[in-house]
């Protein structure tokens, strides 16, 4: 059997979001997007991390279980390319807070980005 690497990344990229987002929001430098997880992450880290990582792990597992249908190899694909963007999204706080993009360049980013999705929707 091959080994499920579309599960896999979708997991290790579920774990890396809520990793990263509680480095961020522990260190003041942003707040959960989400707001259900942020509702979450109200109760405290640990419930957080059980909600965030359980929903990963059935994602995944429904992922491998049905790999062989059209259906979970398009959604998969989706997802994936979702975290790739919430990943960008974390790339782009750490140089802002780490001083290495200024307010004014994220604020450019902001409005860009806006445009963008503005477009698409």
């Amino acid at each position: 059997m091959q080994f499920p690497w579309q599960a896999f990344l979708l997991f290790t990229l579920n774990l890396l979001d809520a990793v990263f987002t509680l480095f961020w929001v522990d260190n003041g430098f942003a707040t959960e997007g989400n707001q259900l997880m942020a509702s979450v992450l109200d109760a405290g880290y640990l419930p957080f991390l059980i909600v965030k990582i359980g929903v990963g792990a059935i994602a995944s597992f429904v992922v491998w279980r049905w790999s062989n249908l059209k259906a979970a190899k398009y959604g998969s694909t989706f997802a994936v390319s979702i975290y790739i963007g919430v990943m960008g999204i974390h790339f782009f706080t750490g140089l802002s807070a780490f001083g290495i993009l200024s307010e004014t360049t994220v604020n450019d980013v902001a409005v860009w980005s806006d445009n963008l999705l503005a477009f698409f929707i």
